[in-house]
């Protein structure tokens, strides 16, 4: 619940967060659909490879979430761990 005193913001409208979701969608689209006309200079045959970059960015986030959740195991503490005496 927000308070009285403080106004609407534009992301605070689900239709308008609706429309940046779609619109991140549809220009991750127009970049994958550009590729094949740019010229690319890769380093490793595999850089060469249609949407190597766009895959590898989202599997390389996806795997960073991965190991953070791992890490959460190791790292949490109790609830009350600054609370004791």
């Amino acid at each position: 619940m927000r308070p009285a005193d403080e106004r609407e913001r534009w992301l605070d409208r689900k239709e308008n967060v609706a429309k940046v979701y779609w619109s991140v969608w549809v220009v991750c689209g127009l970049l994958l659909l550009v590729e094949p006309f740019v010229h690319k200079h890769p380093y490793f045959r595999f850089e060469g490879w249609f949407g190597f970059h766009g895959f590898f960015g989202f599997f390389a986030c996806v795997g960073l979430v991965l190991a953070a959740k791992a890490l959460r195991v190791i790292l949490k503490r109790p609830e009350d761990y600054y609370d004791r005496d």
